[in-house]
C-alpha cells in the first residue's frame, strides 16, 4: 500500500511534499514538517551519489525573509546589532555566514545573510526549527524604518555534488561562472529564481529560492537529468558531518559560544574592535585567553559509531561529549564531532568514547573529514 500524499495534521508540508511521496520517500517529522529522510536506494547510496554526481535536496522548511530599509547601511547595522559578522562591508551579491547571539555570547541560531543587488535589502535564510523565534527576535530589535518581511510563497531546493554545476548550467548558463558564497537573480529553465552558490554538504552546488508555484516543475526538470537523484535528510546529515559543518541544536546552541564552536572566523575584525555585538565581552575574552572547551573532530579506532550524547574520557576523567556522530560513507568508518576540554583538543590526542557502557579508543582529528570542493573561480 502506498503512503498517502498528506502529512499528519500536526505537521507542515513543503511545496515538494507530494513529489517526495510519489518518488517513494520515507517521510518523517522534522522541525515541524513532514520531510523525506530517504528514498528507495537508502541513505548510504544517496550519500555516495551526492559525492560522485549530483543530489537534489528539499530545504523549503528553512526560513526565508527580506530585511528592508531606506539604505544598505541602515539595514546592515540593524542586523549587525544582533550578529558578529561584517554585513556593512558585504559586497553586492555576496553571502555571509553569521550567528544570532544572546547576551552571554551563546548562539541563538546560525544563518545566511545575502546582500542583494538592490540597495537597502538583505536576504536571510535561517534554520527551520528556529525560524519563528529568530524572526520574532529580529523584529523585536529593529530600529524604525527597517522591516522584516517573511517569505511564505517560495520553496528552497539545493543541488549539490561535483556534477551540480554541469547540470545546472543546462538550465541557467549564467550560474556556471558564479563563485562560492555569491547569489544572483536569474532565469532557471525560464523561472525567475534567486540562486546562491552554496550548500551544506562540502560539495560544490547551488541553493535555489524558487516561487512555490514553480517548485515542482523545476525539481522535476532537474531530477530528469541522468546525474541527479533525490536525497533525503539522512544523507544530508552524514554529508554535513563529513564536511565538519555544525547542526544547530546539536553542535551549536545557546550554551555554546563561537569560540568554543571553532567559529571564531565568523567574528569580523571590525566587529571585534567595535565590540558592539551581543555577548561581546565574553566572546572577546575567550578570543584573548582561550575558551574552556572546544569543538573537535573525533575518529573512533574501531567500527562502532559514537552517537550524540556519548561521553568522552581522557586520563580517567570525563572531558566532554559527542554532539554529532555516525558512519561516514566517504570516510569508510565512524566519525564524530563534540566538545572537549581545551587542554585535550589538540589533534591526535587519545581519548575514550563510552559506547554502550564500554570505553572505546578514539583520537581527536582535524576537520573536515573530507576535502571541501567549493567553487572559488578559475
Amino acid at each position: 500500500m502506498s503512503e498517502p500524499a498528506v502529512a499528519p495534521d500536526h505537521l507542515e508540508i513543503t511545496p515538494l511534499h507530494a513529489l517526495h511521496v510519489e518518488r517513494g520517500a520515507k517521510m518523517v517529522p522534522f522541525a515541524g514538517y513532514d520531510m523525506p529522510v530517504q528514498y528507495a536506494d537508502g541513505v548510504l547510496a544517496e550519500h555516495l551519489h551526492t559525492r560522485e554526481a549530483a543530489g537534489l535536496f528539499d530545504v523549503s522548511h528553512m526560513g526565508q525573509a527580506w530585511l528592508t530599509g531606506p539604505d544598505h547601511e541602515t539595514v546592515a547595522r540593524a542586523i549587525e546589532a544582533l550578529t558578529p559578522g561584517d554585513i556593512l562591508n558585504l559586497a553586492p551579491g555576496a553571502i555571509r555566514y553569521t550567528l544570532l547571539l544572546n547576551d552571554k555570547g551563546g548562539i541563538r541560531d546560525d544563518l545566511m545573510v545575502t546582500r542583494t543587488l538592490m540597495d537597502g535589502r538583505l536576504f536571510l535564510i535561517v534554520n527551520a526549527a528556529c525560524k519563528a523565534a529568530d524572526f520574532a527576535h529580529i523584529e523585536a530589535h529593529l530600529p524604525a524604518g527597517v522591516v522584516l518581511q517573511r517569505i511564505e510563497d517560495r520553496a528552497l531546493i539545493a543541488l549539490q555534488g561535483p556534477r551540480a554545476a554541469d547540470v545546472f548550467a543546462r538550465f541557467a548558463p549564467d550560474a556556471a561562472a558564479q563563485e562560492f558564497m555569491t547569489a544572483r537573480d536569474m532565469q532557471v529553465a525560464g523561472i525567475s529564481c534567486m540562486v546562491s552558490r552554496s550548500g551544506y554538504t562540502g560539495e560544490d552546488g547551488y541553493e535555489i529560492s524558487v516561487p512555490e508555484a514553480d517548485a515542482v516543475t523545476l525539481a522535476r526538470a532537474l531530477l530528469a537529468e541522468p546525474e541527479v537523484r533525490p536525497i533525503g535528510l539522512g544523507a544530508r546529515d552524514s554529508l554535513r558531518l563529513e564536511a565538519g559543518l555544525c547542526l544547530y541544536g546539536h553542535d551549536i546552541d545557546e550554551t555554546t559560544t563561537p569560540i568554543e564552536a571553532a567559529l571564531t572566523w565568523t567574528i569580523a575584525k571590525r566587529r571585534r574592535e567595535e565590540a558592539n555585538f551581543p555577548g561581546a565581552k565574553i566572546i572577546l575574552a575567550q578570543i584573548a585567553k582561550g575558551a574552556p572547551r572546544k569543538r573537535v573532530g573525533l575518529l573512533p579506532d574501531g567500527k562502532a559509531p559514537a552517537r550524540e550524547g556519548t561521553e568522552i574520557f581522557a586520563r580517567g576523567s570525563k572531558i566532554g561529549v559527542v554532539t554529532s556522530g555516525g558512519y561516514g560513507p566517504s570516510v569508510g568508518g565512524p566519525i564524530a564531532m563534540g566538545y572537549v576540554a581545551a587542554d585535550s583538543a589538540k589533534t591526535g590526542t587519545a581519548v575514550e568514547l563510552m559506547v554502550r557502557g564500554k570505553g572505546r579508543a578514539a583520537h581527536v582529528a582535524a576537520m573536515p573529514f573530507v576535502e571541501k570542493r567549493f567553487y572559488r573561480g578559475n
